[in-house]
């Protein structure tokens, strides 16, 4: 699995995830920090990456319809951070990653607790439903 992490998260996350086998690209690395929102996610589609970022705008589904999208994971923590947090909503992202993909939806993840959007298609017109 691609991801691409955002600037609020560091060097720990990607070290974190590169470790359990994923292929991570970081913001900060690829020079990315002054992208906008919609050109990171161009970028993250272009790429094949599901973007993984703690900044609760991308989890607005009416602003990144997330079936144009190859996933988009939010991170929630507590507002006090600590690293045993981070690691934990982490491993919470690892183990749905190793059960479940993430193209096109929004997972808005917490410890230990997953919520998954996707994105309702209506029938195309003279469609039966």
């Amino acid at each position: 699995m691609k991801l691409k992490l955002d600037e609020n998260l560091g060097r720990r996350a990607a070290t974190m995830l590169r470790t359990a086998g994923f292929d991570v690209a970081t913001v900060p690395e690829e020079g990315l920090c002054s992208a906008s929102d919609q050109q990171l996610l161009e970028i993250c589609r272009q790429e094949g990456r599901c973007l993984v970022t703690l900044d609760l705008g991308f989890g607005n589904p009416l602003r990144f319809p997330p079936a144009s999208y190859p996933g988009i994971a939010v991170l929630q923590l507590p507002p006090r951070l600590s690293h045993t947090h981070l690691e934990a909503v982490l491993g919470t992202l690892d183990a749905a990653l190793q059960q479940r993909t993430v193209a096109g939806k929004l997972w808005i993840v917490q410890v230990g607790r997953l919520r998954e959007y996707i994105e309702e298609r209506s029938p195309e017109h003279g469609e039966q439903a």
